[in-house]
């Protein structure tokens, strides 16, 4: 008796998480392979959200009598900063971005979240093969996410970081990493971009960056003691408790993709990272 209720427990939020999966993922697709007003404009509507939800885990409300404008200044600064560089001004978009320092650190760090991972997406989607890169890099992020929720919950064991996220195990981190690999390997074979092996390598590493970023909004949440950052995604908890692992995954793929201009990220070879950083660094 006991273990058929530790069974269904395990499994308790899954029918929430595939309903508003099977809400989310149509819609964000869409606005992926429309690009233009429609993919801006989610994007847009998403960093508010980050950065509401972001404000109230760093205390600031936007409800709090002599915080209202505070609260206000702070919704606009990504907001502003996404359509500077929209408008191609991606130097004022990132000195913006570096500037809202002067908020203090906790409230820093909201806005550079959601700045940074709204910037990269929409740096990623520009070129002509630019919803393929934006695709691949959602499609191994749900995987690594997915993955590590049904492999933890069949296979359970060693908790991977119990002081940070207790619900996660090892062999969950690790399903998650196949799962994102297979994903990008299938990306890959599906567009005809790249190779396998470059899909289900760069699918891995960015599987690892989307649980780095999962575990670093765990330790944010669990440090101002609370359990999800907001109530706004049935099963998920707020667009941080979705997006934590999109928001890691999506910088990286824009720095790799800066050392293979006019290429797919996932073509990038470790001699391309150095000749990169060489020309960087070195060059005159």
């Amino acid at each position: 008796m006991n273990t058929s209720s530790n069974r269904n427990a395990r499994w308790s939020d899954l029918r929430l998480r595939l309903i508003s999966a099977a809400v989310i993922v149509p819609v964000a697709v869409f606005c992926i392979v429309m690009g233009g007003v429609a993919y801006e404009a989610m994007l847009l509507l998403v960093s508010l959200g980050l950065v509401y939800e972001g404000m109230a885990m760093a205390g600031v409300a936007s409800g709090r009598g002599q915080y209202t404008w505070r609260g206000a200044l702070l919704l606009l600064w990504p907001v502003v900063g996404l359509v500077c560089a929209i408008r191609n001004e991606w130097r004022a978009a990132l000195a913006l971005m570096l500037s809202a320092v002067v908020f203090g650190p906790a409230q820093w760090a909201s806005v550079a979240v959601a700045s940074l991972g709204g910037l990269s997406l929409l740096w990623l989607r520009e070129p002509s093969f630019g919803a393929v890169v934006v695709l691949f890099i959602v499609a191994v992020v749900i995987a690594s996410d997915s993955g590590a929720y049904i492999s933890g919950r069949i296979f359970g064991g060693p908790k991977l970081a119990p002081r940070i996220s207790p619900g996660k195990t090892r062999s969950g981190a690790l399903g998650g990493l196949v799962c994102a690999g297979l994903a990008g390997m299938a990306i890959a074979v599906f567009f005809g971009s790249g190779t396998p092996l470059g899909g289900l390598i760069w699918g891995m590493i960015l599987g690892c960056a989307s649980q780095s970023g999962d575990l670093a909004e765990s330790a944010a949440k669990r440090r101002v003691g609370i359990k999800d950052s907001g109530k706004l995604i049935p099963g998920h908890g707020g667009l941080l408790d979705r997006f934590d692992g999109l928001l890691a995954a999506a910088p990286l793929a824009a720095l790799v993709s800066l050392c293979v201009p006019g290429q797919v990220f996932w073509k990038t070879r470790p001699d391309d990272i150095l000749t990169a950083f060489l020309h960087f660094f070195v060059s005159p």
